[in-house]
């Protein structure tokens, strides 16, 4: 189920494909992705599949043009700031902040506007839901590869994104973790209704997508 006041839609991509010198990375890219469904977007190394979620988030880098439009129901992300489109990334490093505890580094996802006995309450309830209950003093380098993975998804959804993005953020993990890490990760963005888009070049990520795949095909 959505959480209150999140508004959900499907991902839409619609000839997606960015460009640097007018030249484009892959050929262009139609792909909708249903919310609280996975999509996995298969490709080598340096086949532009980082840029693609880049020009998604608004992250593209100025040397690269945007082609084609990105939606969320109804909504066009491309020309907002990325701050105003509401997509939550999970990346290969966890980009935990070093200098913080675990409380403060989920504080720093949680909306701006509560107070802070309800942002301290939200941060409990989600080192509960990540079964890290007990953490929050905690240095995020005392942490194994699956608990700093966990913290860093529970930061992301404590901002409430619209739809999440996965840069093989399983990678790095032990082959005997990555499943288990996979599927929670899979699990909390599908109860809460968002539609998942995952890159990577793990064949089992995208089985464990249900079959959802695409290919990036050279331009």
């Amino acid at each position: 189920m959505a959480e209150p006041g999140v508004d959900t839609g499907a991902l839409h991509l619609l000839d997606v494909s960015p460009s640097i010198a007018g030249r484009p990375l892959f050929a262009p890219l139609s792909l909708t992705v249903a919310p609280g469904s996975v999509a996995a977007v298969m490709g080598p190394s340096g086949s532009g599949k980082s840029s693609l979620l880049s020009l998604i988030a608004g992250l593209l880098d100025p040397a690269l043009t945007a082609g084609g439009d990105v939606r969320i129901g109804d909504r066009s992300l491309l020309g907002l700031p990325p701050e105003a489109r509401g997509v939550g990334l999970l990346f290969q490093d966890d980009l935990l902040f070093p200098h913080l505890s675990v409380r403060d580094n989920l504080l720093f996802g949680v909306p701006a506007g509560q107070s802070m006995a309800e942002r301290l309450e939200q941060v409990r309830e989600a080192l509960e839901e990540a079964e890290l209950s007990g953490f929050e003093a905690r240095d995020p380098a005392t942490l194994s590869g699956g608990q700093r993975t966990r913290v860093a998804l529970m930061r992301t959804l404590l901002s409430r994104p619209r739809a999440l993005l996965l840069d093989e953020p399983f990678s790095r993990l032990d082959h005997a973790l990555r499943d288990r890490i996979r599927r929670f990760v899979f699990d909390h963005a599908t109860r809460r209704s968002l539609p998942v888009l995952l890159v990577t070049h793990d064949p089992d990520d995208a089985a464990a997508a249900g079959g959802n795949r695409v290919d990036l095909v050279p331009a």
